[in-house]
């Protein structure tokens, strides 16, 4: 699998896909950004009256639940529901799942049809499987990636999803494998949005790469190695943004497989 993250970072850059995001607030410029940074091509709409014509020209579809309501929540269904008409990959990002009932109810209306990817932290994926009654902070974790990892199982295994946990380690689960990756910088966490932005990334890999799992992983090694490497020359948070998107456009090979800590269970 490693021989291949590089090419299919290579093929994001190269293919351009056009991923339409139905994503929140707090993160569309960054999310957009980042998207542009390696090569892709977002489009964020949700009005109810063209998101399933903006599928057709979509090669995936990222739904990002953090600043749900009424009108998001019907916009999200029909998105979906037209992506698995149209055999596109979609991956589902958790925002704040447990917070609400509201929100519990809507993510249970979008799990049953059977997300390709669900990214989120622990807290959020415990709660989406409901095997704990963890406390969600907000949308911010309260347990570590690996509590999480028999919740990701019993999701995959229900909704024939590939989940990815996201924290400290990510882990990526599905049918058959257990992929550990230990990149990223605790500096990270103080930047809104990483998450929702793992999450487009996410969305853009599994719209150009045939194997998911693989695309998967190629998009959090990638978003977490950028991570780690622009840290380094980072004052603080601000600067740390700023330098991720540079280091997501211009990051080599070199750098790529000098950092990636890839781990297969």
């Amino acid at each position: 699998m490693e021989n291949n993250l590089w090419n299919n970072i290579l093929q994001v850059r190269s293919t351009s896909p056009l991923v339409h995001s139905i994503t929140n607030y707090v993160v569309m410029n960054n999310t957009a950004n980042a998207l542009l940074a390696i090569g892709a091509s977002p489009i964020m709409a949700h009005a109810k009256s063209e998101v399933e014509e903006m599928i057709n020209i979509s090669h995936s579809l990222v739904i990002n639940i953090g600043t749900i309501d009424e009108y998001w929540e019907e916009a999200m269904l029909l998105a979906a529901k037209k992506a698995n008409e149209l055999n596109k990959p979609w991956v589902l990002d958790p925002v704040g799942a447990g917070a609400t009932s509201y929100r519990d109810s809507v993510l249970s209306k979008i799990l049953s049809l059977n997300p390709t990817v669900i990214r989120g932290n622990a807290s959020e994926i415990i709660a989406l499987s409901k095997t704990s009654n963890t406390i969600t902070k907000g949308v911010d974790s309260t347990a570590k990636s690996d509590e999480a990892i028999e919740a990701a199982r019993t999701l995959a295994q229900h909704h024939k999803s590939i989940v990815c946990i996201s924290g400290e380690t990510d882990i990526i689960i599905s049918k058959n494998q257990e992929i550990h990756l230990k990149n990223g910088h605790p500096m990270m966490t103080k930047v809104t949005g990483l998450g929702c932005t793992a999450t487009a990334i996410i969305g853009s890999f599994i719209g150009v790469i045939e194997n998911k799992t693989e695309a998967v992983v190629s998009a959090m090694s990638l978003l977490g190695i950028a991570g780690e490497i622009a840290a380094e020359q980072s004052a603080g948070p601000g600067s740390l943004q700023l330098n991720i998107t540079d280091k997501l456009y211009n990051i080599t090979e070199d750098e790529f497989y000098d950092h990636l800590k890839i781990i297969k269970q």
